[in-house]
This record gives C-alpha cells, sequence and structure tokens, in this order.
C-alpha cells in the first residue's frame, strides 16, 4: 500500500526578466568578443545574433505574459 501523497509545493516567484537580460547581455558580449577576434567560420558570429534576437522575443513574451496575467 502507497502512503498518501503530499501536496504539491507552491511555485516559486522568480523574475524571468532578469534572467534573459543576463542571458541577452550574454550573447552580446561573446558577440563583441567574436567581432574583435573576427574567426574563420562566420556561422559563430549569426549564432550570437539568433540568440540575441530569441532573446528579445523571450523579453516580450515574458512581458506580455505577465501583462495578461494583472
Amino acid at each position: 500500500m502507497k502512503p498518501p501523497r503530499k501536496p504539491d509545493p507552491e511555485p516559486l516567484q522568480t523574475n524571468d526578466s532578469a534572467t534573459i537580460l543576463v542571458g541577452i547581455g550574454l550573447w552580446v558580449a561573446a558577440l563583441l568578443a567574436l567581432l574583435v577576434i573576427r574567426p574563420a567560420q562566420s556561422w559563430w558570429i549569426w549564432t550570437c545574433v539568433a540568440g540575441i534576437g530569441l532573446g528579445c522575443f523571450g523579453l516580450t513574451y515574458v512581458y506580455r505574459r505577465n501583462q495578461r496575467q494583472k
């Protein structure tokens, strides 16, 4: 016989915007470093650009989600 299940914990309140902004900042730093180094493979630069773009998309998604929840 199984013991009774404990109730689920409450979800943690996090600052998603700050997390995404830190990620975007890291992608920008990587992009600047790559622009100084000038690697032979240009796909590294485009990876950073994609990371920045997806971070901006995530930031707008989180902002709209928070506006709907108010």
